[in-house]
């Protein structure tokens, strides 16, 4: 693992750790407390804690924001208080984490470190859970109400409270937890919308928990901040947020696994068989959570696994080796057969026709997307070209970050595990994308346009950490050869640089939080943004058959309850957010409706959640 800094820093004690009294009496409370803190388990179970503690714990601040969600001033000051709350969260833990760079033992600092990215990461989603609390105030519905996606999930989760188990091909683990929660705190049957209101809020807040804790298997806290936050706020959907967390955390843990079978023969046979086995049982859970990811993966993933496996280690490497990745195999297979057996029965008869604006672009433009709440922007806008060549400066600036990467890192186990991933992931896009005139199908491919991006920017993160590692290490080798022991920059200095770069990703969070949250404050559905699903949260009934406090209608609907059920297949592709007059130029044939001047209310009806 590599870092600004070493993780420990030799004090005058001697080894890393700091000096035991010189005399036999009992030692004092402030020397055995080091002691404690010194140790990896219990530095490990502080970032645990101290990073979900921060995103649920300001997630639950949010909840005494009274505001009104409805109108735009009412929006504004919401977000407002918002960035007043983490600045008093943020503000003292950054300022813990200067005064440690410049004053005090480098131990104090580190572990000061550890725990102030630990909690910039959970304050970094917890500001875009909060913002979801603000949206959706007055309101126990989701996000979505019971229309799209939502609604296809509270069907869903309705079928698993009626006894009939899965639904056709689609990952049961989100659709399970939320018929547990509306069993233990909604009454079973009809509260699964109100289940899902809380399961979008809390596993929101979770996304960066656990993107910062999966990156620090490999990497140390600044990196795996620098990496795990941007991902986490750019990625994160809270209307779906068990979605993009497995792609986030998957890449990191199939790293780790990657590295692990690369020294499997430095293991026991027992150590190899309980790795393997815990890997696939992560694996497993994370496949019945959401499974889409596992597809795009795949293909670069089992390449790079081969070149992993220990072949020219010897006899023992090789049975290890072998042992591992079979226990691996049968952990995986074992948690997730209930999918997988749903796969292999009905896969082949469950094709996705849906296309929306991303369909539309060009498809090799992967810096960016749009979802089918476009609002204003149409195929014949966007994407906006950039200056080179289409490429705006921030895609010239992260491929150059790409090529230091592969040039500088990729000995790194996560630069090789991101770049295979990357290459399948772009050989699938193009495939489907170069059958879906003849097939008729979309097969989600716009959804590789998240893990390319995602890949790049990990390798891009990982060609500034390789370059910082690479140009210090040089210069300390040519000071070494000249008889000198200096450093070229002293470690003192390397650390006040490290808290000012955490104090600069602190700062992105909370903006790029907030604009991720602004996208999802209620807006009327007529306009087609992100903002009509909060909206329309504010106009069903609640449990007591009353409107919500906000509701922007004068007739709030009824709660739909009903067992989800398999729809037609008309066997072609449906346009979502195109007027009828324009199908015959982008579809290929006649609209299935008659209105020429407006969209479709919101694309076919009857899509699965994607």
């Amino acid at each position: 693992m590599t870092d600004l800094a070493p993780e420990v820093v030799s004090e005058p004690g001697g080894n890393g750790r700091p000096a035991k009294a010189a005399t036999g009496s009992a030692r004092s409370a402030v020397e055995r407390g080091r002691d404690w803190l010194s140790r990896r388990w219990v530095q490990v179970a502080l970032e645990v804690v101290v990073s979900i503690a921060a995103a649920l714990g300001y997630t639950l601040l949010c909840r005494h924001i009274s505001v009104n969600p409805l109108n735009r001033i009412g929006q504004v000051s919401g977000l407002a208080k918002m960035q007043v709350y983490v600045a008093v969260l943020g503000l003292p833990l950054l300022g813990a984490l200067l005064y440690t760079a410049y004053r005090g033992s480098l131990l104090r600092h580190q572990l000061v470190k550890r725990l102030v990215c630990a909690a910039l990461a959970g304050l970094s989603t917890g500001v875009v859970a909060g913002g979801v609390v603000v949206a959706l105030r007055g309101t126990p519905w989701p996000l979505g109400g019971q229309e799209g996606d939502p609604s296809v999930l509270i069907d869903m989760a309705t079928s698993f409270m009626d006894g009939k188990g899965m639904s056709g091909v689609y990952p049961p683990g989100f659709p399970a937890a939320m018929a547990a929660l509306s069993e233990l705190r909604y009454g079973g049957r009809g509260g699964a919308g109100f289940a899902l209101h809380d399961l979008q809020i809390l596993c929101s807040a979770l996304v960066g928990p656990m993107s910062y804790l999966a990156w620090r298997l490999l990497l140390r806290p600044f990196w795996a901040l620098l990496i795990a936050v941007p991902a986490a706020v750019v990625f994160l959907d809270p209307i779906r947020p068990y979605s993009h967390v497995v792609m986030i955390v998957l890449v990191p843990l199939l790293a780790a696994f990657l590295r692990a079978l690369g020294r499997i023969g430095e293991s026991t046979g027992r150590s190899a068989l309980l790795r393997g086995l815990g890997f696939g049982v992560v694996f497993g859970l994370l496949f019945l959570w959401y499974s889409g990811w596992y597809l795009w993966s795949a293909p670069g993933v089992l390449v790079l696994a081969l070149f992993a496996f220990p072949w020219r280690k010897g006899r023992a490497a090789l049975t290890r080796g072998a042992l591992y990745a079979g226990a691996a195999l049968a952990g995986f297979v074992v948690v997730g057969s209930p999918l997988l057996y749903q796969i292999v029965r009905l896969g082949a008869s469950t094709p996705d026709r849906y296309a929306y604006i991303t369909v539309y672009a060009d498809p090799a433009y992967v810096m960016g997307w749009m979802s089918d709440r476009s609002g204003t922007w149409t195929v014949d806008n966007w994407p906006v070209a950039g200056e080179l060549a289409g490429q705006t400066g921030f895609a010239l600036l992260l491929l150059l970050g790409v090529g230091l990467g592969l040039g500088l890192g990729l000995r790194h186990i996560a630069t090789r595990t991101a770049a295979a991933v990357l290459v399948g992931a772009w050989l699938l896009r193009f495939y489907y994308a170069g059958r879906m005139a003849h097939d008729k199908q979309i097969q989600l491919y716009p959804r590789t346009t998240w893990i390319i991006m995602y890949c790049l920017m990990i390798m891009a993160v990982l060609g500034i950490m390789a370059l910082v590692n690479r140009g210090s290490g040089w210069g300390n080798r040519v000071l070494a050869a000249k008889g000198s022991t200096a450093r070229v920059i002293p470690l003192r200095v390397v650390q006040q640089v490290a808290a000012g770069m955490v104090c600069m990703v602190a700062l992105f969070a909370t903006m790029g939080a907030s604009w991720s949250v602004n996208r999802y404050m209620p807006e009327d559905q007529a306009k087609g943004t992100m903002g009509m699903d909060a909206w329309r949260a504010h106009t069903i009934k609640k449990q007591d058959g009353k409107c919500p406090k906000f509701t922007p209608v004068t007739n709030c609907a009824d709660p739909i309850v009903k067992d989800w059920q398999p729809t037609g297949d008309d066997g072609y592709i449906w346009c979502a957010g195109i007027v009828a007059a324009d199908w015959k130029a982008l579809c290929g044939r006649k609209a299935p409706f008659d209105d020429l001047s407006t969209k479709p209310k919101d694309g076919d009806p009857s899509a699965a959640p994607k």
